[in-house]
């Protein structure tokens, strides 16, 4: 059988897939981050301009996956964002340090579910962003367009002469 895309379709595939959580994820952060918030570990300081500046990061890291530009800046963004949650976050949980925030004693046991899958998760999508380090996106990335642009041969501008104008 007969795989039905080729490469570049493929790579697009792959980089608005990739892409789509921590765009979504970002914009979330931006627009309405009350559940964020919610879930946020109490001992995190100013949390709103935390949870705005984790919007940032994570826009920027995927939108630059999504449209195929810098690759690799965008893998070390998203690659180093994630180790820091995992680490600060994610780790402790699961490994019971942080409480849940603002749970019922009858939803806790959600918490420590929760934690761990967020857990695989992340480890799953800084693998990808390890491997995006390596990557080089298809013909539809704005990186090959750039790049054809460059390549391109310009004509030369030829500006006409004004017989009326006197440069002398």
């Amino acid at each position: 059988m007969r795989w039905p895309f080729d490469r570049d379709m493929s790579e697009l595939m792959f980089r608005v897939l990739f892409s789509s959580i921590f765009v979504g994820l970002g914009g979330e952060h931006i627009v309405d981050d009350t559940l964020i918030l919610h879930l946020m570990p109490e001992w995190v300081p100013l949390q709103r301009l935390v949870s705005l500046g984790a919007g940032l990061v994570l826009l920027t890291g995927g939108s630059m996956v999504l449209v195929g530009w810098r690759l690799v800046n965008a893998a070390w963004i998203l690659g180093t964002f994630l180790v820091l949650v995992t680490l600060a976050v994610h780790v402790p949980a699961v490994l019971g340090v942080d409480a849940a925030p603002h749970m019922a004693s009858d939803n806790a046991w959600m918490w420590p579910v929760l934690q761990r899958s967020n857990l695989v998760k992340n480890l799953c999508l800084l693998g990808v962003c390890i491997l995006l380090g390596w990557h080089r996106p298809g013909r539809y990335s704005l990186d090959a367009w750039l790049g054809r642009a460059r390549a391109a041969p310009r004509a030369p501008s030829v500006v006409p002469s004004d017989p009326a104008r006197s440069d002398g």
